[in-house]
């Protein structure tokens, strides 16, 4: 989505349309959890930063002078938060967390997810051997549908023209990495 449609969006907010503002959380909120996530919380730290991020947006909807800045505004809170919740070294526990510890897991049969979960472990191993840009950059760009790449040109200090040949490099880097590896095959 683009900064122009994503302002436009705000603007609208601004204006107590709700379903604007739905719009935008939609599209931006994948972009939030990558970013919150890669600073390295956790799933649940993760969670409130993102939400902390979004409360933040509601209380100075009025104040962000340039609407279609709106993704790099908060992609840099979600970051500056992020780094506050590291630095306060807390973690909240959610209410009603051992009763959630007693629910059975919905999720495949335990063999079937024996065969993801070690696939997901090379796949995982190798995307940790890319360097930091491209982590980053695939991170964010898998997790939204149509990426804005002039937002993720702001925040990430790209050229928008290079962050597609950029996304294609490391996406190759990982597939060359995962072909050599006999385990990933298996």
């Amino acid at each position: 989505m683009s900064d122009v449609r994503l302002g436009a969006l705000l603007e609208r907010a601004r204006d107590g349309d709700r379903d604007s503002l739905r719009e935008l959380v939609r599209e931006l909120n994948p972009v939030l959890w990558r970013v919150a996530r890669g600073q390295g919380l956790t799933a649940e730290d993760a969670a409130d930063v993102v939400q902390t991020s979004w409360l933040e947006l509601l209380q100075r909807l009025h104040d962000i002078r340039t609407p279609r800045a709106v993704t790099a505004w908060l992609i840099t809170t979600t970051r500056r938060e992020a780094w506050h919740r590291q630095q306060r070294g807390r973690r909240d526990v959610p209410d009603g967390a051992g009763v959630l510890e007693t629910v059975a897991d919905p999720g495949p049969p335990p063999d079937e997810r024996l065969l993801t979960d070690e696939r997901d472990q090379v796949l995982w191993r190798h995307f940790s051997q890319l360097s930091q840009r491209c982590r980053d950059l695939l991170g964010i760009v898998a997790q939204v549908a149509r990426p804005d790449y002039t937002a993720i040109g702001e925040a990430f200090g790209m050229p928008h023209g290079s962050i597609g040949p950029t996304r294609g490099r490391c996406l190759t880097k990982l597939r060359e990495m995962l072909l050599a590896d006999p385990a990933w095959g298996a």
